[in-house]
């Protein structure tokens, strides 16, 4: 276990090509933009299959 710690931490340092500050920025909106997009779009289909089970229990089965 500890000899995979030690690998993957010289591999961190030595193979891995890190981001620059500015691409991490542009990364970060891109990633809240989307989220906030999912989230609205699963926000909106919540809201309509509510409305469907509501009408359905209102005016189908009374």
């Amino acid at each position: 276990m500890l000899t995979y710690i030690k690998e993957s931490v010289e591999e961190l340092r030595n193979n891995v090509t890190w981001p620059t500050r500015a691409e991490a920025s542009n990364l970060m909106v891109v990633v809240a933009v989307f989220t906030i997009l999912f989230a609205l779009a699963t926000w909106g289909v919540d809201e309509l299959f509510s409305k469907a089970v509501k009408f359905y229990f209102d005016k189908v089965i009374n």
